[in-house]
């Protein structure tokens, strides 16, 4: 009997060890996760908490963390008694709808959550709170380890090469996916939100869905924003602009035949520029200022710095061909995060953006390289897609 008690002791004794492991994990919510953001509960029936931006970005971020750890809690086999992704999800009320997984190599890249009425119902939660999605789609970045490692940078590569993810698999899953939620809970209930290589897909993504008339709350992460595409169209703008400033430099008699052949080209030109102004504000087809994504960046981090560098001004971009017309719009909210110089995994890290002393500013001046990944929204009027043909 004796020694019965003690091996029971010595189990019971070797399962506390384990478990204060598990709860001592560095991914675990009560460890580093955000510290004051409160759950919901009835008092978000008078006033929303999800009307603050900041507990908004804090409980998105919060949800692509979660994605991180359900691919880890694959990789390292975990139970539902030991993972740690719903631990990320669970007190905000929302509940795991559906997992999104490459083909190629098994591993979770994605992942829906919902809103949970039951949970919320049981802290008295009678109504989700005003701002509050009724799904979320959550797409993770780059994890480097050895299972998902190569999948991750052959679509990094991707990105970096020719500026586009639509050649991956993970973007057509994502849009389906995407597509599904917004037919089901309409497109003003959805949110998409990615880190890194994630928020490549949920621009690409948001922005497609935005061609076909369907608007969806976005939220990018340290999106990338070096690419070599990026970089020939650079030397491209500057050869053109070089070549403006020769011929300026040029006798008039000299330039007379150039003059003769751009005429044809200018008619064309500015009728594309003249369309925008001429349906923009006025015509509710056009996405311009319907969809604005929310992008969240830092200054050291050069994956995504790029898109601080600010658009022009309104008479740099009238002489361009399809920009958007400016009129005190936003082609994105840009948060710019200034800490000093930091590490690049400091800078890149998902885990700032739910920090409590976070150094915010919203950028006043649109961004160069969002206004020309998003100006073929702007050129013409998009369609709007029938019910039928996006199911």
């Amino acid at each position: 009997m004796a020694k019965c008690g003690a091996e029971e002791m010595a189990a019971e004794m070797a399962k506390e060890v384990v478990e204060g492991q598990e709860e001592a994990h560095p991914y675990a919510f009560h460890v580093s996760g955000p510290r004051n953001v409160s759950a919901p509960n009835w008092r978000d029936l008078i006033s929303s908490s999800w009307k603050d931006v900041n507990y908004k970005r804090t409980v998105i971020a919060c949800f692509i963390q979660a994605v991180y750890l359900l691919e880890l809690d694959r990789q390292e086999n975990r139970t539902e008694e030991n993972c740690l992704a719903p631990k990320w999800w669970v007190p905000f009320k929302y509940r795991l709808a559906q997992t999104l997984i490459d083909e190629r190599d098994g591993s979770i890249f994605g992942a829906i959550l919902e809103w949970d009425r039951t949970a919320a119902m049981a802290d008295l939660v009678i109504v989700r709170p005003s701002g509050a999605p009724r799904a979320v789609l959550a797409l993770r970045g780059t994890l480097l380890k050895s299972p998902t490692i190569r999948r991750d940078i052959e679509d990094d590569l991707r990105f970096l090469a020719w500026e586009t993810l639509k050649g991956s698999v993970r973007f057509k899953i994502a849009l389906e996916a995407l597509k599904s939620v917004a037919d089901k809970y309409g497109s003003s209930n959805v949110c998409i939100a990615g880190h890194s290589l994630g928020a490549g897909f949920a621009l690409q993504v948001g922005k497609t869905l935005a061609k076909e008339g369907i608007y969806v709350d976005t939220h990018l992460f340290n999106p990338p924003s070096v690419s070599l595409a990026m970089s020939l169209k650079n030397i491209g703008e500057k050869a053109g602009f070089v070549w403006k400033r020769f011929k300026s430099m040029l006798p008039s008699s000299s330039i007379t035949e150039i003059s003769s052949d751009d005429d044809k080209k200018t008619l064309g030109i500015g009728l594309k520029n003249f369309l925008p102004h001429l349906y923009g504000p006025k015509n509710s087809d056009v996405g311009f200022g319907k969809w604005v994504p929310h992008l969240y960046v830092n200054n050291s981090d050069y994956i995504c710095c790029s898109y601080t560098n600010p658009d022009g001004t309104e008479e740099n971009n009238a002489s361009k061909e399809n920009v958007p017309p400016t009129n005190g719009h936003l082609a994105a909210k840009l948060f710019v995060m200034s800490k000093g110089k930091q590490k690049f995994l400091e800078a890149h890290g998902l885990e700032q953006w739910w920090s409590d002393d976070l150094p915010l500013q919203l950028a006043v001046q649109n961004s160069k390289l969002m206004s020309r990944q998003l100006k073929s929204l702007y050129s013409f009027p998009a369609p709007r897609q029938t019910q039928e043909k996006l199911q």
